[in-house]
C-alpha cells in the first residue's frame, strides 16, 4: 500500500513532508475571512459592479457566497503546494461550505453565524475526547513549531481544548446579542487577536516542556 495521504501528517510520521511558508500559511487560512469581511461592508458595491451576484441576496448572503469560494481557492492552494490537506481548516471548510449553502439556500444567515459555534466546539470535542484516551492531537495543529514532552502536550492539548469551548460561546454571545456587522468584525478582527494572545500566553509552558532533537529523537 502506498503510503502518500491526501491528508497533512503528524509531523513524527512524516517529518520529511513539504512545509509551507509560515506566512503563506496565514494568508491561506486568514485571506477567507479577510474576503469575507471586505464582502459584506461593501456587498451594494459588489452588487451593483455584478449584478449576477444580487440575486444572492443583501451583503451578507453575497459575502457567505465569496467566503465560500475563498476557502475552496486557499484549500486547493494548500493542495498544490504540499499535495496535502491542512487537517482543522478542511474540516472548517466542510462546515463552511454546508451552513454556507444553508445560508443560502434558506436565505437565513442564521446558519453561517452558527459555523465558528460548531467548529469551535468540533475542535474542543475532538482535543478534549483525544486526551480523554491519552492522546494528544497538537502535533497537526502546531506543526513541527514545537517539540514538547508528554507532559507539555497534555497540558497544552488541555487549555487548547478549554480555549475552543471559550470561542465558541463568545460566538454564540455576539451573534445573539450584537448586530450582523458587528459580528462579521469581531469574527474577523477580533478571533484573530485574541488567539495570537491566548497563543503567546503558552510560550512559559511551551518552553518549560520543550525537549532537545538528541532526546525527543531517543
Amino acid at each position: 500500500m502506498s503510503d502518500k495521504t491526501i491528508f497533512e501528517r503528524d509531523p513524527a510520521a512524516d517529518p520529511k513532508r513539504q512545509e509551507i511558508n509560515p506566512l503563506l500559511k496565514l494568508a491561506l487560512e486568514l485571506g477567507p475571512l479577510l474576503v469575507f469581511f471586505f464582502a459584506n461592508s461593501r456587498g451594494e458595491w459588489i452588487a451593483e459592479k455584478l449584478p449576477a451576484l444580487a440575486s444572492l441576496g443583501g451583503p451578507i448572503f453575497i459575502a457567505t457566497a465569496l467566503f465560500m469560494v475563498a476557502t475552496g481557492v486557499a484549500l486547493l492552494a494548500s493542495w498544490l503546494l504540499t499535495r496535502t490537506l491542512p487537517i482543522m481548516p478542511l474540516v472548517s471548510g466542510i462546515v463552511v461550505f454546508v451552513f454556507g449553502a444553508l445560508t443560502l439556500f434558506l436565505q437565513n444567515e442564521t446558519f453561517i453565524k452558527m459555523k465558528p459555534t460548531i467548529v469551535n466546539a468540533l475542535f474542543a470535542a475532538v482535543l478534549l475526547g483525544g486526551l480523554a484516551f491519552g492522546k494528544s492531537l497538537l502535533g497537526y495543529v502546531f506543526d513541527s513549531a514545537f517539540k514538547l514532552d508528554a507532559g507539555g502536550w497534555r497540558k497544552l492539548t488541555l487549555r487548547w481544548g478549554l480555549f475552543f469551548i471559550f470561542l465558541a460561546v463568545a460566538n454564540e454571545v455576539v451573534w445573539r446579542t450584537f448586530s450582523t456587522d458587528t459580528w462579521v468584525a469581531f469574527k474577523v478582527w477580533g478571533i484573530m487577536p485574541i488567539t495570537i494572545i491566548f497563543t503567546m500566553s503558552q510560550m512559559p509552558l511551551i518552553m518549560r516542556h520543550t525537549v532537545d532533537d538528541s532526546r525527543a529523537d531517543s
